[in-house]
């Protein structure tokens, strides 16, 4: 009698091979440790003054005196402010360029303040105690003392510098121009870095004070040098970044694929940005911030970009294979930032190109995660595609609030409204991008919605 046996090949057993390595994190700054580093080193500087100063008699060598202190507390400031652009990856990634630009901006109001209160309390000191005027004082500064003339002009630099930055004047400017014009700062330092020692009580006899001034010096200088200019061109010399091609996504809106060797290297995280330079006739001189609108992957990044001036216009028109230089990964609005399951992600205009890659990338169980996003037009809905398939896949929540607020009626993003659409808002992180005007209003309605201001992360376009 025959007999039948099963003889379908099975399956050998699979070999167990152990998870790769997880990649370790990258290092990312405390706010709180680096501001209170910052603290410690102004106390340092007020130290110095004293120990050199063993004391202080009448109306003149008073005003010498606070002369010498906003003179030394600027010069350390001038230091703090480079540090903060630096671009140290730490501190791009723990802080973000995002709140290291508003820490600058509010630390070059005091530098200046600083700067000229140097020297109007100097020359006033002095002016009093040689028993002149004010006026006669300043000539004799200028023609008699050592490099006061390179640091008026130094201060002059500064004032200037502080000036174009004012909201007001930065708003009648290009980007490209106000960023340019920031590069006489180096040369206000550099000119008034040897007044400082040719002039300075605290350092024309104390040697170590003059070595470890310098050394601070030195050492932001170096940093300066490896990580805005050294870094990126061992980047494009190691990737070689070329746009693969341009596609667009709505009126005025446009995505680059960029190509290149070993991306994965970057470590670029969603919600970063990089700065990009177009190497073409009208674009080489130009670096300007675009974040990532997908997740990068070993050979490809992408960006979306909108028509905001001669830059970004521009772009619709790059041909395949123009090389790119990219500075970064930069930015800390990040899934690092995250505390909660829950997240809302709340974009306005062409500020959802970094939602939509945190969209596709954030863990999140089916309805933990929601996508808000506001636009005046249907046409200004950018990626609509990707992200009506991303939240099928996901099982995310996605709304459209469309229409202006003059047409509407009412502000769609008002507290009521967002804990319609999201009910149990006050425990989700959020976050925001998108026009100032729009994130300045979202945070208040969220403020007011019960969300606390540690778990709103917004990110501004103006950096």
């Amino acid at each position: 009698m025959a007999t039948w046996t099963d003889q379908r090949v099975r399956p050998a057993p699979r070999a167990v091979v152990p998870p790769p390595s997880p990649r370790p994190q990258p290092a990312r700054s405390q706010p709180r440790t680096v501001l209170g580093l910052i603290a410690l080193g102004a106390l340092a500087v007020v130290a110095l003054w004293w120990l050199d100063t063993p004391s202080v008699s009448g109306f003149g060598d008073w005003l010498t005196n606070a002369g010498r202190i906003t003179g030394l507390l600027a010069g350390y400031a001038v230091v703090i402010l480079l540090a903060l652009m630096a671009r140290i990856p730490a501190m791009e990634r723990g802080i973000g360029t995002d709140r290291l630009a508003r820490w600058h901006s509010m630390g070059g109001r005091y530098t200046v303040s600083l700067v000229v209160a140097h020297a109007l309390l100097i020359t006033w000191g002095y002016a009093v105690t040689a028993h002149t005027n004010v006026a006669s004082q300043t000539a004799t500064l200028l023609t008699s003392y050592p490099d006061v003339l390179m640091a008026t002009v130094a201060g002059g630099l500064f004032v200037l510098v502080g000036a174009v930055s004012a909201r007001a004047a930065r708003a009648r400017l290009r980007y490209e121009t106000w960023y340019h014009l920031h590069f006489y700062t180096y040369l206000a330092v550099a000119l008034a870095f040897s007044h400082q020692f040719a002039v300075g009580a605290d350092f024309m006899t104390n040697l170590p004070a003059r070595l470890l001034w310098s050394a601070l010096y030195a050492g932001v200088a170096a940093l300066l040098v490896w990580h805005r200019f050294v870094t990126p061109v061992r980047q494009a010399l190691r990737h070689r970044l070329r746009v693969a091609a341009v596609h667009r996504e709505a009126p005025g809106v446009v995505s680059v694929h960029i190509t290149g060797r070993h991306l994965d290297e970057l470590a670029a995280e969603p919600g970063q940005f990089f700065r990009w330079r177009f190497l073409t006739r009208d674009l080489w001189w130009s670096s300007n911030p675009y974040s990532l609108s997908a997740p990068a992957s070993a050979r490809l990044l992408r960006i979306t970009v909108k028509d905001l001036g001669d830059h970004s216009a521009a772009l619709a028109r790059l041909a395949p294979g123009t090389r790119v230089f990219a500075e970064g990964p930069y930015g800390a609005f990040t899934a690092a930032r995250r505390s909660r399951p829950k997240v809302l992600l709340l974009g306005g205009g062409v500020g959802i190109t970094p939602m939509r890659a945190l969209f596709e990338t954030l863990p999140a169980d089916p309805g933990d995660l929601t996508l808000v996003y506001r636009a005046s037009r249907p046409a200004d809905v950018v990626l609509r595609r990707e992200l009506d398939a991303i939240a099928a896949r996901r099982g995310a929540q996605l709304h459209y609030l469309l229409g202006s607020r003059a047409k509407l009626g009412y502000d769609p993003l008002d507290a009521r409204r967002l804990r319609a659409l999201v009910p149990d808002l006050a425990a989700h992180d959020v976050y925001l991008c998108g026009p100032d005007a729009m994130t300045e209003a979202a945070e208040r309605s969220l403020r007011a919605a019960g969300v606390p201001r540690s778990r709103i992360h917004a990110e501004s376009f103006q950096l």
